[in-house]
Formats: structure tokens, C-alpha cells, sequence
């Protein structure tokens, strides 16, 4: 699967860091180093699975044994899905140097023959037994075609048949429930590195001597050990959905799954629309045998008609409303009795996780469940969670919010419907759902301050948009970047790279060191010296890369034929043959961008639909949309004044449906511009800016785009505050300057009034 630059910047940093530790590591004992550490904080939704599984390839590039992983998880769901994801799913192209499979399933000849790296997967509980002698773990026993050495034994040796002993990288996702007692046994295995997967940073006690010599001796700070990935740019990829809605119900259960039902149609109504390729999903969360209306819990001695746990109530209802059975799955533990069993449409799923695999195989629509699915089951379709709350703490519906979170595709659509979760949360009192509401808010706001937040507390009669629906039929063309002129210099270039194919000098790296195992008897473990190799892990010059240039300008990889053998060459990447890929990978970077064009089609569009609006809205006359929020000064100012131009207009939001791509590599790789307006002959795309924006924005937005066939031109231009004069010099701090395109030159048109300014910008 191919990475986003953020998730790529992340794998790197972890990796680049190990690499230099490893050069000059803190040594514990003679034979035994302090493990490096690192925590990747992670919001849920921007691909922690993936960016670990890259970071683990390139770690294995940078160490001189094949190095083995061990990967643990909480829940056996989570460990089931990434055992599937890295063996044969979507994430195992992105680890091809490693054999993949359970941690139990691993013999000794799997340790002993390193040709790749081993990748072995487990849930924490296999390895969380303190008193591993006596436990009655498989992984502490003797078995498993070894002769005299229990599996853990093997992991602590885990040498080869060259007599090296193989790193050891222990990777922990979601570390946050990394307790002290998994610490101490995991550091018993003397691993290379540890590597924490979270939202949050908490660091277990056992650990804490570790970091403090890390700290003192390596001069680390705690950003040090951190890679943060920005929640911005998770927001922005399309990865998570922007909006979140929040709605409570002071309501008889079925009046707000009635307004889920109805918000639902839309949503799919939107999807064909759009031709999302999916349909949206609900999950309806509460107690199992409990009863609604009061504490007791539900007989399953009376036929299931008369039963009223929460569970069968919700199924009734919806069943009621037109929901199809097939399409409902209940995800908890029911009780049934053999003299009143449920109904055969009733799709009943107890078993927890020895369930799980056909529950997934039913992709059902609407699922029914307690807190048990909560870890582990993440569908992007889902847009929908009906929240009972007798739930408990707010804690729980956080947790909830982020099993909803996930976009579809990858893709931010041009209705705001389509990037919004929705939940409804029954309540008897509004200062529940206003507790609920405060925490909530409280630790998106810090989280995931991107997102935006809304609320309303309703009788589930008379709903409360969050979104605003379109008055006016418009539409946005299609912005792409067309590279049929760069692929004959690519292709050049791309043939007269160097074949290091047979190449036995420019393909090897510098030396560093491994661990040998000597005097290896049958009943004891060898001893363990170091010594100097010239020799770390080969990667293909494919991978180099590729890895270079999508860095350095996304998508030129598709336009380049990579497939002649020379790229199957295995060079060190620390080599001088690594550094020459990397340098031919940059000129391709700038053959594309200077010879590929932004082109726009008029008659391939998508229509404009409904948009977010905050809660200080304004209203206007002309605009697609009745109201807009979220304005700066500069931005309310221009809108008012726009509006009076008669012509049809609308405020892009923020993740735009207009993005117009941009191609110098020197920050983001789009823009969304502020307004955009219809005339007869023009869509313009204009964007205002802060003084100390503008220089940087004036040559980086500006520029002609090209039509792939007849249709409106697409004009971008920019607004400032000021006078500006041809060199970028203020000359008035009062007044506005228009910056626009003249013969191939930015030229700014400076103006008093902000009328001004906006006639200048809608005039040819």
C-alpha cells in the first residue's frame, strides 16, 4: 500500500534514529546493549499498522542481521487483522525481505535460517504470565519440534546457522497498555529496540531506568523519544472524517434511532450520488441483558416476543422501520434458553472473539453491540452510532467516537454529509448529555483540534442540521497534474542508470558490528562476542528508489517503467550505489515537475453539496449555501462584499472541494482557496492571505492552468491587506493589493476599499 508523506516521514524518523544508536549503543552488559525506544503517537485512523510495517523494512535495511520482530497486541481481533494485513493483506507488499507468521507457529529452523527477517505476531496475553517456569503459556513451554529449548529460549538465543545472533525489535501496538510486568519479561529477551504504537505517550516504570540512560548519556530529550505524527495532516489526507456530530436525546430510544434511519438514507442517497462504492453503516451500542426502562436483568425464560433487553429492543425497531434482517448482526452476549430460542433471522454472534471471522464475513449494515466490539473492529462505511447511556463514563463514548472516525476511500467528498460521523445519544437529563458533551469536546479539542464539533439536544421531532444543503446547482471541475510531457525525458533518464547488478565495491555500506555465538554445546548457550563486519542488509534498488522519489514528488511513480532487472539489484543502503539511486531518483523528482502541467476539465465535474457550518454562521443573499462560518476579518469582510455582486458564489471549506494541485515540492501539495464564483465564462478561485503569507503564496499559487477541452477557464488570484508594490514592498499599510497573473508575471493591483478589491478579482 502506498504511503501518505506523513506516514512516511514518521516510519523514517523511528528508523534513522535506530540506525544511529546502533552505531554507538549503551552497553548494558558486556554482551547486551540498552534497547533503543521510541513511542509513535498515533491518533486512531492514521495508519499506525502501516507506518510500523514500513519502519520495520527500512530498520532491516539498516542492521547487518536479519533482524526478527516480534509484534504484540492486546486483543486477539486486533492481532487476527494485522496477522492478515502483513502475511498475505494489503500491508504485505510493504514488507517483502520478512517470512511472516504466529508467534506460536515459529520453530527453531525459522530462527536459524535468516535469508529474511521473521516477523512473528501475538497477543500480549501470550507472553503476561510472570512465572513463565510454571505457567501454562504454550510460548514458555518446551514443544514445537525443539529438541531442549522452550520457544522463549529460542527468542533470547535466536541465533543462526552462521552463529550470529539475529537483532531482536520488539514492536507494541497500542503501547499505552504496556503494564510493568510485559515490560520486564519483553526486556528478559534482550531486544534491539522497543517500539510503542499510541495515542498517548504513558511510559511503564519498568522502563524508566532504561530512559533515563538514554537521556543522560545520549543527551536525549523526550521529543527524542516521541515521533508525533500531526493530527493536521491526519485530518487532511482524507485517512479520518473532519466533522463529528453529536446529538442527545431526551427521548424514548426510538424516536432518535428513527433520526438515524432518516440521516442514514441521505447518506446513502449521497454515496450513489457521488459513486462512493460503498453504502454507510450504523453500530448500536448498550447494554446486553439489561432491561430499559430500569435495572433488572432480562429473563430468557419467555418467548422473544415478550423479551425487552436493550439488544432485542433495538433489533424489533429496526425490523419494524424496514430494516431487512439479513443486514443486522447482534455482537454480544445474549442469553437464550433451548425452550425459547431466538428467531432464525435473528444473527446472533456470542462467542466474542471466536466469532469474529463470520460475523466480518456478513458485512453486515446495522451491528448491535456492547463495549466487547469496541477494540479492533474499524469500518470506514460506518457513519452511524446509536449510544445508550447507561453506557457509563464519557471515556466509553470517546472510545466509541473513535470506532467511527475512519473516511471511506481515503477521500474527503464535496458533500460535507459524506465527511461527518454522527451519533446519537439517548439521555434522561440534559446534564448528562451536556457532561458527556464537555468531555468530549475537551479531549477532541486536544486530540484532534482539526475536527470539528456540533451539538444539539433534541425530542427527536425537530432536528438540527449541522450541515447546510445547496440553493444553487453548481459545480467544480476535475484539477489534475498531466506529466505526458515529462515521460520521454523520464524514460531517458531512467535508461541510462547505472546496472549494479554485478557490482561487488559500490554496492556495499560502511561496517559496524554483530553479536557472535561461539562454543555452542547441546545443553548450554554459547558466549557472545563482538566483532566488525563490513555487510548490513541488501534492499533493491527498486525500493530506494521508489521510496526516494515518492518523497520528493507523489505520484511520478506511476509514470515510470521500473521493472527491467537492473532494479532487482541488492545494494547496501548505506552504499555509494544506494546514494547514486537516490540522486537519479531527485532528477526524475524535477523532470516531472518541470514538465508536467495542471489541467483542469470543465465538462468532468462533481457537484457542490452540502457544507459544515459552525456555530457563528452568517447568512447571505447570493452564496450556494444560505449560511458560512468559521470567517477571520479580512475573510468576513471580502464575503459581504462579494455577495453583492449578484453573482453565485460560495465559501470552500477548509479540505476543499476545490483543490488545485500544486507541483514545486516546496510544502503541501494542494491548495484550497477561499472563495470561488461563477460567472458566464470563469469559475474563479479566490484566496485570501496574511501579510506573511503572501510572498511565499504569490508563487506558489499563482499560475495558468490549462483545459483539457472547451468550458470556463478556472482564474486563481490572491487578496492582501496593504499596498504592495512589483517587488513585494509594502508602500501603503492601508488598503488591499489583488494579485493575479499578467503575461506569465505575478502582478499585484493595489485598491482602497475592499469593493475595489473584489471587482478587480471577478474582472477579466
Amino acid at each position: 500500500m502506498e504511503l501518505i508523506d506523513f506516514q512516511t516521514t514518521a516510519s523514517e524518523q523511528i528508523a534513522r534514529r535506530l540506525a544511529e544508536y546502533i552505531k554507538d549503543p549503551l552497553i548494558k552488559t558486556k554482551s547486551e546493549i540498552i534497547p533503543f525506544y521510541q513511542n509513535l503517537s498515533s491518533i486512531t485512523g492514521s495508519g499506525k499498522t502501516l507506518i510500523l510495517a514500513d519502519c520495520i523494512e527500512q530498520i532491516r535495511a539498516y542492521l547487518n542481521t536479519q533482524p526478527v520482530v516480534l509484534w504484540l497486541s492486546k486483543g486477539k481481533v486486533v492481532v487476527s487483522q494485522t496477522l492478515e494485513n502483513l502475511s498475505n493483506g494489503k500491508y504485505a507488499e510493504n514488507i517483502p525481505n520478512f517470512d511472516v507468521k504466529p508467534l506460536l507457529d515459529c520453530k527453531e529452523r525459522d530462527l536459524l535460517d535468516d535469508k529474511k527477517g521473521l516477523l512473528l505476531i501475538a497477543t500480549v496475553g501470550k507472553i503476561n504470565q510472570k512465572d513463565k517456569e510454571e505457567g501454562d503459556r504454550h510460548v514458555f513451554q518446551t514443544g514445537f519440534d525443539n529438541a531442549d529449548n522452550s520457544l522463549w529460549n529460542m527468542l533470547k538465543n535466536r541465533q543462526s546457522y552462521k552463529r550470529t545472533k539475529r537483532d531482536l525489535v520488539i514492536v507494541y501496538d497500542e503501547g499505552h497498555n504496556l503494564s510493568d510486568q510485559q515490560t520486564k519479561i519483553l526486556l528478559d529477551l534482550s531486544p534491539t529496540a522497543l517500539i510503542a504504537a499510541s495515542a498517548t505517550t504513558k511510559v511503564p516504570k519498568a522502563l524508566e531506568w532504561y530512559i533515563a540512560r538514554l537521556k543522560n548519556e545520549k543527551d536525549m530529550k523526550d521529543e527524542d523519544l516521541v515521533v508525533a505524527v500531526s493530527n493536521k495532516k491526519v485530518v487532511g489526507s482524507g485517512l479520518i472524517k473532519k466533522h463529528i456530530s453529536l446529538g442527545g436525546y431526551l427521548t424514548p430510544m426510538e424516536l432518535a434511532i428513527n433520526n438515524l434511519l432518516e440521516d442514514m438514507k441521505e447518506i446513502e442517497e449521497a454515496t450513489k450520488k457521488y459513486d462512493c462504492r460503498f453504502l454507510p453503516k450504523a453500530i448500536y451500542v448498550s447494554d446486553t441483558n439489561m432491561l430499559l426502562a430500569t435495572s433488572e436483568v432480562d429473563s430468557p425464560l419467555v418467548p422473544f416476543n415478550e423479551r425487552r433487553a436493550r439488544p432485542i429492543k433495538i433489533w424489533k425497531h429496526l425490523v419494524e422501520q424496514g430494516v431487512s434482517p439479513e443486514e443486522i448482526a447482534i455482537y454480544c452476549n445474549l442469553k437464550f434458553d433451548k425452550k425459547f430460542p431466538k428467531p432464525d433471522n435473528f444473527n446472533l454472534f456470542c462467542g466474542g472473539d471466536n466469532d469474529y471471522e463470520e460475523f466480518m464475513k456478513g458485512n453486515y449494515r446495522h451491528i448491535i453491540f456492547n463495549q466487547s466490539l469496541q477494540e479492533g473492529w474499524d469500518d470506514p462505511a460506518c457513519y452511524f452510532a446509536y449510544i445508550d447511556k447507561d453506557m457509563g463514563s464519557s471515556t466509553q463514548v470517546t472510545q466509541i467516537i473513535g470506532r467511527v472516525l475512519r473516511q471511506p476511500n481515503r477521500t474527503h467528498y464535496p458533500d460535507d454529509k459524506l465527511n461527518m460521523a454522527n451519533f446519537y445519544i439517548k439521555t434522561d437529563e440534559k446534564d448528562v448529555f451536556k457532561a458527556i458533551l464537555d468531555d468530549v469536546r475537551k479531549t477532541l479539542s486536544i486530540d484532534i483540534p482539526e475536527i470539528t464539533i456540533s451539538y444539539h439536544i433534541g425530542n427527536g421531532k425537530n432536528k438540527v442540521r449541522p450541515t447546510e444543503k445547496p440553493r444553487y446547482d453548481v459545480e467544480v471541475p476535475d484539477v489534475a497534474i498531466v506529466s505526458d510531457r515529462a515521460m520521454p525525458e523520464i524514460k531517458y533518464a531512467i535508461d541510462k542508470m547505472i546496472d549494479y547488478s554485478k557490482d561487488d565495491v559500490n554496492t556495499v555500506g560502511e561496517g559496524s558490528t554483530i553479536k557472535v555465538i561461539t562454543d555452542i554445546g547441546s545443553n548450554e548457550d554459547g558466549k557472545e562476542v563482538t566483532i566488525e563486519t563490513t555487510h548490513s542488509n541488501k534492499v533493491t534498488v527498486r525500493w530506494i528508489y521508489k521510496r526516494e522519489l515518492d518523497k520528493l514528488a507523489k505520484n511520478a511513480i506511476t509514470i515510470c517503467d521500473i521493472s527491467s532487472p537492473k532494479f532487482d539489484a541488492l545494494v547496501e543502503y548505506s552504499s555509494n550505489a544506494a546514494s547514486y539511486v537516490k540522486e537519479e531518483a531527485a532528477k526524475v523528482a524535477e523532470i516531472y515537475r518541470q514538465n508536467s502541467v495542471i489541467m483542469q476539465n470543465p465538462i468532468d465535474t462533481v457537484p457542490v453539496g452540502e457544507v459544515i457550518i459552525g456555530d457563528e454562521s452568517v447568512e447571505f443573499n447570493n452564496s450556494v449555501h444560505a449560511r458560512y462560518s468559521d470567517f477571520n476579518k479580512l475573510e468576513l469582510e471580502f464575503a459581504k462584499e462579494l455577495d453583492k455582486t449578484g453573482f453565485v458564489w460560495m465559501r470552500n471549506p477548509r479540505n476543499g472541494i476545490l483543490k488545485i494541485n500544486l507541483l514545486d515540492g516546496k510544502g503541501t501539495d494542494n491548495f484550497n482557496p477561499d472563495f470561488l464564483v461563477w460567472t458566464d465564462n470563469k469559475l474563479y478561485a479566490l484566496d485570501t492571505k496574511g501579510d506573511h503569507l503572501i510572498h511565499t503564496d504569490s508563487e506558489r499559487k499563482l499560475f495558468q492552468i490549462e483545459k483539457a477541452c472547451e468550458g470556463k477557464d478556472l482564474v486563481i488570484k490572491l487578496i492582501s491587506e496593504k499596498k504592495y508594490n512589483n517587488t513585494g514592498i509594502v508602500i501603503d499599510n492601508n488598503g488591499y493589493t489583488v494579485w493575479q497573473l499578467k503575461q506569465g508575471q505575478v502582478s499585484p493591483i493595489t485598491c482602497s476599499t475592499i469593493k475595489e478589491a473584489v471587482n478587480i478579482c471577478i474582472s477579466d
